[in-house]
């Protein structure tokens, strides 16, 4: 389940969400949630309950993270901003992780 889980990780996180998405998430919790619903939708094959903890568990990290990485890009702080993007990738992991006994 580890890998599939990682795997689908990337293409909800990143190939599903759009450029409008990455854009506005920080500044709009209209597109968060949008963003996050997407996200979470290819976690219902392994279940409904799996699938909506970490939809809100997601919300929850990016809601903090994007606005920091928003406001790092914004001075110019390339390297804390990437740091924080690998810390924002990390929680997630193990938020996916953590989760799993929640799956089918």
């Amino acid at each position: 389940m580890i890998f599939e889980v990682i795997w689908i990780h990337f293409i909800a996180d990143f190939v599903l969400q759009s450029d409008t998405m990455a854009k506005n998430k920080s500044s709009s919790n209209k597109w968060l949630l949008i963003h996050c619903a997407i996200y979470a939708a290819p976690f219902l094959w392994f279940g409904w309950k799996y699938a909506a903890i970490n939809g809100a568990a997601h919300f929850a990290t990016d809601w903090i993270t994007s606005r920091g990485a928003a406001a790092l890009w914004k001075k110019g702080e390339r390297h804390w901003f990437f740091v924080l993007i690998g810390f924002d990738q990390a929680v997630h992991l193990t938020t996916l992780v953590a989760t799993a006994g929640y799956a089918l």
